[in-house]
């Protein structure tokens, strides 16, 4: 494994351009999918991110609101290529799922639902339920090396699954932990005896060769930085919101949408379950863009496209433009809420990502965070393993059906493959996305 203190070789910008692309089409399975995905392909197979570094990034992007895959993959091309690598990578995350989701928005407002489709991701939930149990597995072997940080992550489950607690308090609980246990009992999670106590395999000594990330600037510019950063951000998302305004006016669909969806993204902690309840109250109730059972099926659709769950809001946009249009076709009204919605959705999480990573990487330095960190770190063990469980039960026991015996062949069959004979994630989830659409001509047959 690379060392965890150090870059290994950058690649070049048309390499990870082609990684990004590409992660962009095969990013399904919400979340946990998408980060066991990224860690699989950056951390162990290509190299370009050190494991210390991608665990650090994705503790901090946990904390942020908003999508933490999608922030999680801008980080990383952040830490590769700077500015134009974060921004690269966070678009080409995001754009497959958007375009692809277009098609299925207007497919299901013009001519109902999309049995096809439905059919393909028979075979790929299973498949990505594999993948996020092979990632847990060895995050998990990484990441809980003490007892302290097993307490932590059982702990997170445990508030999650069972006792429903707000997912931002359950990882401000676990940063207090982390803190406090390498503050008072300097072998957990993070002090010095947790060094000297874990296994020779996982600790590297420390390079001289330490590459620091493309982002980072001299200390004396961070508040000309900041500043330029905030400008830029500001003004790239309200822009659109604002020339809406002015072009259709405050009480018009368009404008509306920009609005209400700026503030829905500084309030999506969780990811997409945690805001679908706040989003479907004011878009069916509130603002009549859908009806109830139509919110359902867009999740549904979202599902089926990779890219992050919370992509189900761009088909709130879409159909409140359809059954709203105005003055204007119901097509382009459709397009129109599309791209707002999608666009307030991910402005600020660039916003997030550029403005605080370049001082998240210098608090690597500092013991205090880092032990707090490390803490986020089992907690997030924890958060997967809960959204694991939520997703597994649902693909393996789907609603009204017992046990999915053709789910659990997939399983299983794609957890042996990955685990013993490291099976491409491209081809693992073609095979099972081919798999669901045989069956469902054989049953038709």
């Amino acid at each position: 494994m690379p060392e965890p203190d150090a870059l290994p070789p950058r690649p070049a910008f048309r390499d990870a351009l082609r990684f990004w692309f590409k992660l962009g089409w095969i990013s399904f399975g919400g979340p946990t999918g998408q980060i066991a995905i990224m860690h699989l392909e950056l951390v162990e197979r290509r190299r370009w991110i050190g494991e210390d570094r991608f665990l650090h990034a994705l503790n901090f992007c946990m904390l942020l609101p908003g999508p933490e895959a999608q922030q999680l993959a801008t980080y990383s091309g952040w830490l590769l290529h700077g500015t134009r690598g974060g921004i690269a990578a966070g678009i080409l995350f995001v754009l497959p799922s958007a375009l692809l989701l277009w098609g299925l928005s207007w497919l299901y407002a013009s001519k109902g639902t999309v049995p096809a489709v439905a059919a393909v991701f028979d075979g790929l939930k299973p498949a990505v339920l594999a993948l996020v149990a092979v990632a847990m597995v060895r995050l998990g072997r990484r990441a809980l090396r003490h007892p302290m940080s097993w307490g932590i992550a059982v702990a997170a489950f445990v508030a999650l699954f069972a006792v429903k607690l707000p997912f931002p308090l359950v990882l401000a609980c676990a940063a207090l932990l982390g803190w406090m246990g390498g503050r008072f009992w300097p072998g957990e999670p993070g002090g010095d005896k947790a060094v000297s106590n874990a296994d020779p395999k996982h600790v590297a000594p420390v390079s001289s060769k330490t590459v620091e990330p493309v982002g980072c600037e001299p200390s004396h510019s961070w508040w000309w930085r900041m500043a330029r950063v905030t400008l830029i951000g500001l003004t790239c998302w309200w822009l659109p919101v604002v020339a809406a305004g002015w072009w259709l006016g405050a009480d018009h669909t368009l404008f509306r949408q920009g609005l209400f969806f700026s503030k829905a993204a500084l309030v999506t902690f969780g990811g997409a379950y945690a805001v679908l309840p706040y989003v479907a109250q004011h878009a069916v109730e509130v603002h009549a863009w859908l009806e109830p059972g139509q919110m359902m099926d867009g999740l549904g659709l979202a599902e089926t496209t990779p890219g992050p769950l919370v992509m189900v809001l761009q088909f709130v946009g879409f159909m409140g433009g359809w059954n709203h249009p105005g003055t204007m076709s119901p097509l382009l009204g459709a397009t129109l809420g599309a791209a707002m919605t999608t666009w307030v959705t991910f402005a600020p999480c660039f916003l997030w990502i550029l403005l605080g990573a370049p001082h998240v990487e210098r608090m690597r330095r500092m013991a205090s965070i880092a032990d707090a960190l490390r803490g986020v770190t089992a907690a997030v063990v924890g958060v997967i393993l809960n959204l694991a469980v939520w997703f597994g039960w649902h693909v393996l026991f789907p609603a009204g059906h017992g046990l999915d015996m053709f789910a659990l062949v997939v399983v299983l069959t794609c957890i042996t493959g990955m685990s013993l004979w490291r099976w491409n994630v491209v081809w693992v989830i073609l095979g099972a996305g081919a798999a669901g659409w045989g069956r469902h001509l054989l049953a038709g047959a």
